[in-house]
């Protein structure tokens, strides 16, 4: 009988270093790697580390190649031309996606190939004869890894095979939701007491997992979990570390200007290099302006809805939306000629407004220059916001508010006509407040969509769209992997 075919298994693995620094995004030679003589040297730690962050750098990882989490929240839609990847990615826009969805399955497999990785790490670099501080540390990340790729699949698919080792039975079944909850926190919390600081990372090694990452993990994992005491706790943990602050310039918080800075708290680097095996990241080439001037494939077009959510002058919503007409890094914004400026509806309706997402905007003038985007995973500012969120849900409605108005005073950029700071102490009235500001301040980050299924708000928000409650908290498990796993695997629930 065939086992389950898991794509995530790879003799050979990619040397292809992940941190801010040329040096180590380059690939080295890797002669004849195979799992029964790799890694056995502390060099081949390293290298095998460094293979773990490279599965987020693939683009698959990125939700399978499309912004879908965007896609399917009301913050945006497909975008580009009405034609280009309508079958494709079309059907997240309305709910309409099937079991055999172009995309899930890759997302899946990434998932499963980093974790993999990080089980090659986890089970193999213990027995090399090394620095024992720096082993630990290895394993660390590896475990903050494979937490954080086991954290994207429990979310996007509930129950999920759980493999924790080099060599799984051939027959794997789905675990419980709980069980792959349990893993998650126990990797994030090994390396939360495991890792260092950012601030003892020497320039060459900005980028890799620390203590900080894990706990802002954590307070994520804990919020989606709904416990609240302990997502406040390791929010907080991050808050009086004292390690980061917020960018003074909000599109920073984002761009090259704030790479590995002072608001990362863990971003996925690269480098300005076409392909992946390069270094680079297809990530914002992906969402990038279209036609004129050529920046990308132009998909994740923010909706109006997200537009017409801003409050008066909000500089964000700016710093989020690129529309036809800007002026950026000195190059008028033209747009695709394909695309129509606007896209009404049957009775006029105007629904769709040609536009880009900034926050993935590289200066430069060529398509590859996108490819060197860094991608925040957890920017301080959401650090912040899940601390004043677990706080008002921990009936502390006086400490919210400070982290909540720190988040309104950087968006304002000292204009102090806008933006006034929130005051109410009601617990409903500040939960909705938390929520807005979160759609403000972290749109088209892969958030919202989770944010609402976390909350019980995506039925009344997404279910004009097409969300069905019951059914559309998870996507369904791609049917190729039901297939290959003769019966181990079953379909979610309405699938």
């Amino acid at each position: 009988m065939k086992p389950i075919k898991y794509h995530y298994i790879f003799l050979l693995l990619p040397a292809l270093l992940f941190i801010g620094c040329e040096d180590f995004l380059q690939k080295d030679p890797q002669g004849e790697l195979t799992q029964e003589s790799f890694p056995t040297s502390k060099e081949d730690a390293l290298l095998a580390t460094n293979a773990v962050y490279t599965s987020s750098r693939n683009w698959f990882y990125s939700y399978g190649g499309y912004p879908i989490l965007d896609i399917m929240s009301d913050d945006s839609h497909k975008g580009s031309n009405p034609s280009d990847q309508f079958s494709t990615l079309g059907p997240y826009d309305n709910f309409k996606i099937t079991t055999s969805q172009d995309g899930l399955d890759r997302w899946w497999s990434t998932l499963y190939e980093g974790i993999k990785r990080a089980n090659v790490v986890i089970e193999k670099v213990p027995l090399i004869q090394m620095d024992t501080v720096l082993r630990r540390r290895y394993v660390a990340e590896a475990r903050f890894l494979r937490g954080m790729y086991y954290f994207d699949l429990v979310r996007a698919w509930g129950g999920v095979p759980l493999v924790t080792s080099l060599n799984p039975p051939l027959k794997l079944t789905k675990s419980t939701k709980e069980e792959v909850y349990a893993l998650v926190e126990k990797d994030l919390l090994f390396a939360f007491q495991t890792l260092d600081e950012k601030s003892t990372q020497p320039d060459i090694e900005l980028g890799r997992a620390t203590r900080g990452a894990a706990g802002g993990m954590l307070a994520r994992f804990y919020l989606f979990k709904q416990d609240f005491v302990n997502a406040e706790k390791y929010a907080m943990e991050v808050v009086n570390s004292g390690e980061y602050s917020l960018e003074p310039v909000y599109t920073d918080a984002n761009g090259v200007k704030g790479e590995n800075g002072v608001e990362s708290v863990f971003e996925i680097g690269a480098l300005q290099s076409e392909g992946t095996e390069n270094g680079g990241n297809q990530y914002a080439n992906t969402q990038g302006v279209r036609g004129t001037p050529n920046r990308g494939w132009g998909f994740n077009r923010p909706s109006i809805s997200l537009r017409n959510s801003f409050e008066n002058d909000d500089p964000r919503l700016k710093g989020t939306i690129i529309d036809l007409g800007d002026v950026l890094d000195g190059i008028a914004i033209l747009g695709d000629g394909t695309s129509p400026d606007e896209t009404k509806d049957g009775q006029g309706n105007v629904i769709e407004i040609e536009c880009y997402n900034r926050k993935v905007w590289v200066p430069g003038i060529n398509t590859i220059t996108q490819w060197g985007h860094h991608r925040r995973i957890i920017r301080y500012a959401d650090v912040l916001l899940m601390a004043a969120e677990a706080l008002n849900e921990n009936n502390k409605p006086a400490q919210s508010l400070v982290y909540l108005n720190l988040v309104r005073e950087r968006a304002r950029q000292g204009n102090t006509t806008i933006l006034p700071d929130i005051t109410t102490q009601d617990k409903n009235q500040l939960r909705a407040s938390i929520l807005l500001e979160r759609r403000h301040e972290l749109a088209l980050e892969g958030l919202r969509f989770w944010d609402l299924v976390r909350t019980g708000k995506a039925s009344e928000i997404l279910g004009p769209m097409g969300f069905v409650q019951g059914k559309h908290e998870l996507l369904p498990i791609p049917q190729n992997e039901i297939d290959i796993s003769q019966g181990t695997l079953s379909q979610n629930l309405n699938w």
